[in-house]
């Protein structure tokens, strides 16, 4: 199960903490030029939100970040059990293949579950701080990227084990395969942490959708053993195509340019609606949480 800052002591030390770390950042700022004080600001206020971010899910916690590496390496452990030792599925490398495919699930999945609190979890920020509230959704978004990023030394771990090696392309697509992710779970996160204010209920359809979205894209079962004429269904999910580009830098040795191609779009699409919704709604923010 996730945890959240809701209700808790350590949630709420850290929000405190946050509000008057943001209150007086934008006196700290140096006199300089207007837009270059206003990037200043935000990046100083997305490093505090993320100081946060990680006091809050790590507070009193005795394995602290290795938690985060447990539930992925815990679930390929299961479902490895299960379909390789017992039900003898043939897959190469089959605990490549679901760690090349967990661990950037698991990005998404924190994302869309933890985007519910992005601003009801810092009502009190929004109501006595005044800066853009996407802010708010951007650190947490940020927050399970570098969660992602630490990650990646254990696949590579994987990848050696299984006589897999790091390819140069790595220089350019694990930073184009993480902007394309975050701007799919910023997009997500944004839409999910506005609606939910509205409609409380939100939170549990969106975790029912993760549930059913994880056994619909080919994470525990590769994309090759579906037939072709429901291919269709990779490009329909919006998370397929991302996972599947994962997958081929981790496991195949090469993305395919198409669902790269589908993966941007769904950026693309995620963004729009994001923003769109959040646009409409931001001004009310303030008197509903």
């Amino acid at each position: 199960m996730l945890r959240t800052d809701c209700g808790t002591r350590a949630g709420l030390l850290a929000r405190f903490n946050a509000l008057q770390r943001i209150a007086t950042l934008k006196t700290a700022v140096p006199a300089m030029s207007g837009h270059h004080r206003t990037l200043v600001y935000y990046r100083d206020l997305i490093l505090v939100l993320l100081a946060k971010e990680f006091k809050v899910r790590y507070k009193s916690t005795f394995m602290g970040y290795a938690w985060s590496l447990m539930h992925p390496l815990v679930l390929a452990l299961i479902f490895f059990t299960l379909f390789t030792v017992i039900g003898r599925f043939q897959v190469h490398a089959y605990a490549l293949y679901l760690i090349a495919g967990l661990f950037p699930w698991q990005w998404i999945a924190n994302t869309a579950t933890t985007a519910n609190f992005y601003f009801l979890g810092n009502s009190s920020l929004i109501k006595k701080v005044r800066f853009h509230r996407a802010t708010l959704v951007l650190a947490g978004v940020l927050n399970e990227s570098v969660h992602f990023i630490i990650s990646i030394p254990v696949i590579v771990g994987f990848m050696l084990y299984y006589g897999h090696t790091p390819r140069v392309d790595w220089l350019w697509m694990l930073p184009a395969l993480v902007s394309v992710q975050l701007a799919i779970t910023f997009g997500l996160g944004l839409l999910i942490a506005t609606c939910n204010l509205f409609f409380r209920d939100l939170e549990r359809l969106v975790t029912l959708t993760v549930h059913l979205l994880f056994y619909v894209t080919p994470i525990i079962y590769p994309a090759d053993h579906v037939p072709p004429e429901y291919g269709w269904i990779f490009i329909a999910d919006p998370f397929a195509s991302i996972v599947l580009c994962w997958q081929g830098l981790f496991y195949h040795g090469a993305v395919s340019p198409f669902y790269l191609g589908v993966a941007m779009c769904w950026a693309v699409v995620w963004v729009a609606i994001g923003l769109t919704a959040y646009a409409k709604s931001v001004w009310r923010f303030a008197e509903i949480v």
